[in-house]
């Protein structure tokens, strides 16, 4: 906001020391996620800033760790007849990635159904106890990770024994850790608290009345939702979707309980990495994770501001 012409020498000491404020903190947050970024072009095996570097010679940047992402776990990495296929088979960053995005995209469209879903209930008039149960939805992105983590392992363990349940006489059937299913249901549990604040979010500036006007002009419910409330909450719910992604993307802490090494996604492998054999090789990931999250967030800027402006309201 620009500062008013007849401020007095007070606001505008105030004016310039909150813009100061605002970019100390923004430094304090963002360098130490951009220093790893020219860190992933070192040409050597380090974590520092070799003397070539600082300098600015050519021979101390490579791209040498960005190869390794696709050449790491390869049968035969030298060999110029089928590298495609030993690469999309063998290497051990393809397949973390491949597993990641499996993950992530079931898990998305899991938690975006049954967070609009609840969403849509909760934001009834007539619901009873919306407090109460919007509390339980969100407790996953309140209760600490380890806490989650461990109570998931527990129940996907043995779901049936956990609620005094009897499954047969063979209980391992049952069991959804090691098993895509088991992490594709962590990561949605983590990925609804933030499709239903979304949506919720969209929905407090829903005109009931559209609904209304809908049913008396004789559309049933279904062609109500699909024609009138879902356009108009589509933002909201696309914003919650790629929340979901993200949080199913970056999270380790249940792939670490849940999963198995079938199921290695790249945070598991670059925490693999960081504990089994440091390589440079996790900052090129990381990297190309931070730029993947900055696309992501950009996206869902831009989708608040077309909700904004589909619900009339003006932003700076």
């Amino acid at each position: 906001m620009a500062l008013p012409t007849y401020a007095d020498p007070l606001e505008r000491a105030w004016y310039y020391a909150y813009l100061v404020i605002c970019t100390l903190i923004f430094i304090f947050l963002i360098v130490p996620i951009l220093v790893i970024i020219p860190l992933s072009f070192n040409a050597e095996p380090y974590f520092t800033f070799s003397e070539k570097m600082l300098t600015f010679d050519p021979e101390g940047y490579s791209l040498r760790w960005y190869k390794a992402l696709v050449s790491v776990g390869m049968q035969a990495p030298e060999a110029s007849e089928g590298w495609w296929q030993d690469m999309w088979t063998n290497a051990t960053w393809v397949k973390a990635a491949k597993n990641s995005l499996i993950i992530g995209l079931w898990s998305t469209i899991l938690a975006t159904v049954l967070g609009t879903l609840a969403a849509l209930g909760l934001s009834r008039p007539e619901m009873p106890w919306r407090r109460l149960i919007m509390a339980v939805l969100i407790s996953p992105m309140i209760v600490p990770i380890i806490i989650v983590g461990t109570g998931m392992f527990f129940f996907y363990s043995n779901p049936c024994g956990v609620i005094g349940l009897t499954c047969g006489s063979e209980a391992q059937p049952w069991r959804l850790t090691s098993t895509y299913t088991g992490v594709i249901m962590a990561h949605a549990a983590l990925g609804i608290p933030f499709v239903i604040i979304t949506v919720t979010a969209t929905l407090s500036g829903f005109d009931q009345s559209l609904i209304r006007a809908a049913a008396s002009l004789g559309a049933n419910p279904r062609i109500t939702f699909f024609k009138v409330v879902m356009p108009l909450i589509l933002p909201g719910v696309i914003s919650g979707a790629l929340f979901a992604f993200v949080t199913s993307f970056d999270e380790v802490v249940a792939v670490l309980f849940i999963g198995s090494d079938q199921q290695q996604t790249i945070p598991r492998q670059m925490w693999n990495g960081i504990r089994e054999q440091i390589s440079p090789a996790i900052l090129a990931v990381a990297t190309i994770l931070v730029v993947i999250s900055i696309a992501l967030l950009t996206t869902i800027e831009l989708l608040r501001r077309r909700s904004d402006r589909l619900r009339g309201v003006t932003g700076r």
